[in-house]
């Protein structure tokens, strides 16, 4: 065999190899759900397949329009953001397609910045976007500084099929993510609405043994199998609040499917008592099925000019006197906030709602700040507190429905408008209901406080009581935004 011939063997024996090392990486990396494995996993990889210095992984944060490191071994783990044009990486994001830079620094489109933060310094780059399969793109995936010679075509041929296998595993790591949020959040609401049946529930039995004891002292007969039938009813209805608790606790997968059904049913046997019942007993299976019908349901539908500095300082008012002894100072600033049309029970749910909240998850001491501003064709009302913040995990979550940020047994003993309240999530619910009926916007942005960083950390509940820096109250809290035609 010529020498020629021993070059070109050569040269597919290599490349069989890499593509047998990509098939075997690339089984490894899309077996893999967990964010943080992930991503230090695919870098390592890509360091060793394309033996550079370095790898980078930047995603767009579609909130921000920001490119954000995710993992990267050039940046030590810190976390780095750049305008989603900037640079090499910004290029071939909104270019989606790849690039070899083999002179970084006499390419007009390479930008220094992230090396000035890092301190790393870049000499050569080939960079692939990375696109699913519906052809969106979501960031980029960057090999640097390779150790012997420039990029080549079989370089890109390479890093390509990796983004591929890493684009398809952030997507699935993605849904699992989302998939156990989505599990929380329902294991949540499970849970509170298997506590709001107590109450009720508690109220129809008495209900029931006070009307069946009248109707024993005074004679009244022929309503024995009505009050019989109640009897029957609400022990079902227990029965069925008891094994959800259980359910609940035991958490199986088998029963797990279960609780769905099992509270759907009880809601509609409450349903179906509607109407059978007289007196406390009607009233009492009133509140279980108002307390669903209140979400969704205004006490009228109507549109009118209101003024918004009135409703807001009602709102405001009636907030301070509902709190009670909370040492919490409601900040107004809506004189300017002008009129605006629209239905005035639905306006007044929301941000009575909102305001709630804010207060809930303020500690004492704290402050919420009400403000309206004209923009434009709209008002914007802003109700911000200077609270706790929600943790990035739960503001996925936030407007879900039936969604709190406290465990159940947190806030079970707690009346509304106490700190940590927690409160059921329908005001939340409620808010974006209303906005998508009636043609107004509601969003959000928040900042949870650094020294109690999960869900289930606890704030003390006053200012002067808290053991860390206390200026870091002032600089964590969430703002709700809700925007208004006009």
């Amino acid at each position: 065999m010529s020498h020629r011939g021993e070059a070109e063997e050569y040269i597919q024996q290599r490349k069989l190899e890499r593509y047998g090392r990509l098939l075997e990486v690339g089984q490894l990396i899309t077996s893999e759900m967990n964010f943080d494995v992930l991503f230090p996993l695919v870098i390592e990889h890509a360091n060793s397949i394309m033996d550079t210095e370095a790898s980078s992984i930047f995603l767009i944060d579609v909130k921000t329009q920001e490119l954000r490191s995710l993992v990267s071994s050039d940046l030590k783990g810190s976390e780095i953001r750049i305008p989603s044009s900037l640079g090499i990486a910004g290029w071939v994001f909104q270019h989606m397609t790849h690039t070899v830079v083999n002179d970084a620094s006499g390419d007009p489109r390479f930008s220094a910045t992230v090396d000035a933060k890092t301190g790393f310094h870049t000499r050569n780059i080939l960079c692939v976007p990375l696109v699913t399969r519906q052809k969106a793109c979501i960031g980029t995936l960057q090999a640097l500084n390779k150790r012997q010679g420039a990029f080549t075509d079989d370089d890109v041929e390479t890093l390509t099929f990796l983004s591929n296998y890493a684009t398809v595993a952030l997507e699935n790591s993605r849904l699992y993510e989302d998939l156990k949020a989505m599990n929380k959040a329902k294991d949540r609401a499970i849970s509170h609405l298997s506590h709001e049946l107590k109450t009720p529930l508690a109220l129809i039995s008495a209900a029931i043994g006070a009307a069946s004891a009248k109707l024993a002292n005074i004679g009244l007969s022929g309503l024995e199998g009505n009050i019989a039938m109640a009897e029957r009813n609400v022990r079902r209805l227990l029965l069925l609040q008891e094994e959800i608790d259980g359910i609940m606790n035991e958490k199986t997968a088998e029963y797990r499917a279960m609780i769905s059904r099992l509270v759907e049913d009880a809601f509609h046997l409450v349903e179906s008592r509607k109407g059978t019942g007289t007196g406390a007993f009607e009233g009492a299976l009133a509140l279980v099925s108002d307390y669903i019908g209140s979400i969704y349901r205004t006490d009228r539908e109507s549109t009118e000019r209101i003024s918004a500095p009135e409703l807001l300082h009602d709102t405001c008012e009636a907030c301070r006197m509902a709190m009670g002894e909370r040492k919490v100072e409601i900040a107004e600033d809506v004189t300017d906030a002008g009129e605006i049309t629209g239905d005035r029970d639905a306006l007044k749910k929301v941000l009575e709602g909102v305001l709630r909240n804010a207060v809930e998850n303020t500690p004492d001491e704290g402050k919420v700040e009400v403000r309206a501003r004209l923009e434009h064709t709209r008002l914007v009302i802003e109700i911000r507190d200077r609270g706790t913040g929600i943790t990035p995990e739960n503001q996925k979550l936030i407007f879900t429905g039936f969604f709190h940020t406290q465990d159940t047994d947190h806030y079970s003993t707690k009346t509304p408008y106490a700190f940590n309240a927690g409160g059921s999530g329908a005001d939340l619910l409620r808010a974006k209901v209303f906005s998508e009926r009636y043609g107004f916007s509601i969003d959000f942005e928040s900042t949870r406080c650094a020294f109690i960083p999960e869900d289930t950390d606890e704030c003390p509940g006053r200012i002067s009581r808290c053991t860390h820096d206390r200026w870091q109250c002032l600089a964590s809290g969430t703002t709700f935004s809700v925007a208004i035609p006009r």
